[in-house]
């Protein structure tokens, strides 16, 4: 779905606003119509996902989501590489075995959550040290 609407139209014209969004108005296009349409469709692709989440789980409150929750998702994106449909699930996929690697050496659990968040910086230092733009990343950040 998100290939989809990235190939569209639609997607090119979001694709030209974020690089340069003078220039895609200079085209033509209604850059805040774009805008405010990507922005509430993500927001329903969220508010689906934290639907599907709600019901599995059967119970939700604040607590459910900690900062280190939001890190791990982020660190998912530099480290899989923004600006690719591949990226992001490169990057769950190899943080997601880090702790089942972890657990399989036989590391006490008090280690292995100390060592994991020592890894997880590590790697994402040697990841913006050597390859900027994620191991699948499409697009760098300097301009």
């Amino acid at each position: 779905m998100v290939w989809r609407i990235t190939s569209s139209p639609f997607g090119r014209v979001l694709h030209a606003i974020r690089e340069d969004d003078v220039f895609a108005k200079a085209h033509g296009k209604n850059t805040l119509y774009f805008k405010v349409t990507a922005f509430a469709g993500s927001a329903a692709l969220a508010a689906m996902a934290g639907s599907l989440y709600a019901h599995y789980i059967t119970y939700i409150d604040p607590t459910s989501f900690t900062v280190m929750e939001s890190i791990l998702i982020i660190s998912m994106v530099i480290i899989g590489g923004a600006g690719s449909l591949w990226g992001p699930l490169v990057g769950a996929i190899v943080l997601m075995t880090l702790p089942e690697a972890l657990r399989f050496i036989g590391l006490p659990s008090a280690v292995a959550a100390n060592l994991r968040q020592i890894i997880y910086g590590s790697l994402l230092v040697i990841t913006m040290m050597f390859r900027p733009r994620g191991l699948v990343g499409k697009y760098g950040f300097s301009k």
